[in-house]
């Protein structure tokens, strides 16, 4: 079921995939939104009930003033409030979804009763000169149809982009699920050592981590786990985008940790 809730004139948009199960919150990735979860959801059936919303300036829910960590966790806490969840819930992560919860699970420890994080590093150094989000700079965000805002895509900006269009509210026209510069402001926002923050919480965790991953290399995997008490491990032979390239060994890997709560 999808539903909403304001937070200061602003809408966040959400899916409750309902069930009498134990609530988990699932924060998607950068670029994402939340029926990224949809998998997850049906893999967990009947005990886990998938609460995932479509983070700020994501999907359909409205674009933010600001994307830094600050923002992204008082939507979460806003959110189960707005659900009437009270009691410490499981919070899932994936990418930048995976450093929203770090610092959830940090601010809010009487929120979080355990974490797990999805390929979700604590360095996040992005050094001077050409990176490889720089296109989020010229993508378009609306047009009259849908063919003429794919069309004015670069090609290799598609595969980021062509799932989420949508038509724009009240019609008139298609837009993407986000705004380019405000995932620029968010990429960049995440940008520092959250190391102190990833140790700050003491419930149990799960760090899921893709070998392959140019995101979280395995020497800051091996310090995350060795760093924070209580937190397992598994590792998957894929790369950054597990929950897409390998959705089978992700649920898996959930399953079993949240099946040991």
């Amino acid at each position: 079921m999808r539903d909403t809730l304001s937070i200061d004139g602003r809408t966040l948009s959400y899916l409750d995939f309902g069930g009498t199960g134990r609530p988990l919150l699932a924060l998607h990735g950068g670029m994402s939104e939340a029926a990224a979860f949809t998998g997850l959801a049906a893999a967990l059936g009947d005990e886990w009930r998938v609460i995932a919303p479509d983070q700020r300036g994501h999907g359909d829910s409205d674009r933010a003033s600001h994307y830094r960590r600050e923002g992204y966790v008082a939507d979460a806490v806003a959110l189960l409030d707005h659900l009437g969840l009270t009691e410490p819930v499981a919070v899932l992560g994936y990418s930048l979804g995976g450093l929203n919860a770090y610092h959830l699970a940090a601010a809010h420890p009487d929120r979080v009763g355990a974490l797990i994080g999805v390929d979700a590093t604590v360095a996040i150094d992005i050094p001077a000169g050409p990176q490889w989000f720089d296109f989020l700079g010229a993508l378009p965000y609306s047009a009259p149809t849908r063919e003429e805002l794919l069309g004015a895509v670069d090609p290799a900006a598609l595969p980021f982009v062509a799932d989420g269009v949508r038509p724009l509210a009240g019609g008139g026209g298609w837009r993407l699920a986000f705004h380019g510069q405000d995932m620029l402001d968010s990429i960049h926002a995440c940008a520092g050592d959250h190391r102190v923050t990833w140790t700050a919480s003491t419930c149990p965790a799960l760090l899921v981590h893709g070998r392959q991953s140019a995101v979280l290399t395995q020497d800051v995997a091996d310090a995350m786990v060795g760093g924070r008490p209580g937190t397992s491990y598994t590792a998957l032979e894929g790369d950054h985008f597990l929950p897409f390239t390998d959705p089978e060994g992700f649920h898996a890997a959930v399953g079993k940790f949240l099946a040991g709560l």
